[in-house]
């Protein structure tokens, strides 16, 4: 096998990352565009000792699950990978991908997965876009986009089907009034100091970097304060369920004991736990997030901190020897990384008798499960909220207990 090489191929299934899978000669062959169960003729771009990247040439025989993608810029624009798999068969290949990474990296078998469905599109409400500044003379009217399939590369779009309503008002709008001379009310301001800049649109409120930043939307009818510039969970559809299944999973711990809100961002999830409880502390890194943070907890009983994850134990816990005596229940909400390692040890030892893992990651989570439960957490409970419809981006919710 060499690159440029051309091989008729059988496709399994669709790994973590969006991409299909198949073998040739023992050695594992990726494809992009690709979708279970079907034959196609590809060519050879990259090899490697283990495994290969091929690119698709012909079908020959059609996965039951592929459709006709619903959008014009599919395989133009990077964000979706999936839309050319039907939604049920994307749901079941997010789940396998789950439960092949909590068995493969974390060595544990799961329980039965609750799978939460959201709406196929329409649903987000945060998007990031990339700045186009054509040099053209006498012309200062800055463009955007979204990151485009190939590296380095940015897709023109004039619209996107996963995106919410206002959002999508923006980006049909004329390129010429992208800035804030429109009057639009759907205009947006672009930083002309970023390249790339957020908007964050729902029920009417619209936000970006660069012109209204900071505002307030309802969730689970009570207004929270949030800011463009801030990371914010990107389906509220999907996150108004998530912060309802918290809430059931807070029901059923120690609620005379305080809570911890870690990697808490603007302090979403304590906002809706934090009265469940005597007091909460919330941790995390970025300073502007805790200060927005502290905006959402105003008037309750709550203790913050702008520290890094592998500051938590000898810093916020210091006067407490284990993190158990402290707290009768946790969240956490790490990057796509996962927990600091040190810290995830410290929660081995020492973590609360419950503790909610919400995760974007399935190889990070399955790492992490497999520290924990080596501690005597036991995994009792795995959901997959499908936050991303038409990606191959994977969130869940992992309850574990001692």
């Amino acid at each position: 096998m060499a690159a440029g090489d051309i091989y008729k191929l059988r496709l399994e299934n669709i790994a973590s990352g969006g991409d299909a899978v198949g073998r040739l000669n023992g050695k594992t062959v990726f494809v992009e565009g690709g979708a279970p169960d079907e034959t196609i003729h590809c060519r050879i771009i990259e090899e490697n000792k283990n495994w290969a990247r091929a690119e698709l040439l012909e079908i020959t025989e059609p996965s039951f699950s592929r459709i006709k993608s619903a959008c014009s810029f599919y395989g133009k624009c990077g964000g979706c990978n999936l839309q050319h798999i039907d939604y049920d068969t994307q749901l079941k290949v997010k789940t396998n991908i789950l439960t092949d990474s909590f068995l493969r990296i974390g060595e544990l078998k799961t329980p039965e997965i609750e799978v939460i469905p959201s709406p196929q599109w329409g649903y987000r409400n945060r998007m990031q876009f990339h700045c186009l500044r054509e040099r053209v003379k006498n012309s200062n009217s800055p463009k955007f986009g979204l990151k485009g399939r190939r590296s380095g590369e940015i897709a023109a779009v004039t619209d996107c089907l996963i995106a919410v309503q206002e959002i999508r008002e923006v980006l049909k709008q004329d390129c010429s009034k992208r800035d804030s001379s429109s009057h639009n009310a759907n205009a947006v301001s672009i930083p002309p100091e970023k390249d790339r800049f957020t908007i964050f649109a729902k029920d009417g409120v619209l936000l970006n970097e660069g012109g209204i930043q900071k505002g307030k939307i309802n969730l689970l009818e009570k207004e929270i304060i949030l800011d463009a510039g801030v990371f914010f969970q990107s389906n509220c559809t999907m996150l108004e369920k998530l912060i309802l299944e918290l809430l059931k999973t807070a029901e059923g711990v120690n609620r005379n004991l305080p809570m911890a809100d870690l990697y808490c961002g603007i302090g979403t999830f304590a906002f809706f736990l934090a009265g469940m409880f005597p007091k909460v502390i919330l941790a995390e890194e970025n300073k502007s997030a805790v200060s927005h943070a502290r905006e959402n907890l105003k008037g309750v009983n709550a203790e913050l901190f702008a520290l890094r994850d592998t500051d938590w134990q000898k810093t916020i816990f210091k006067e407490q020897n284990k993190l158990s005596g402290a707290f009768g229940f946790a969240v956490v909400d790490p990057s796509r990384a996962g927990l600091a390692q040190k810290f995830a040890s410290a929660l081995q030892r020492d973590g609360p008798a419950v503790l909610a893992y919400v995760s974007c990651d399935a190889a990070a989570l399955a790492r992490d499960a497999k520290i924990l439960t080596a501690g005597g957490y036991k995994l009792n409970k795995l959901t997959l909220f499908d936050f991303y419809p038409q990606t191959s981006h994977i969130e869940s919710l992992a309850v574990f207990e001692r």
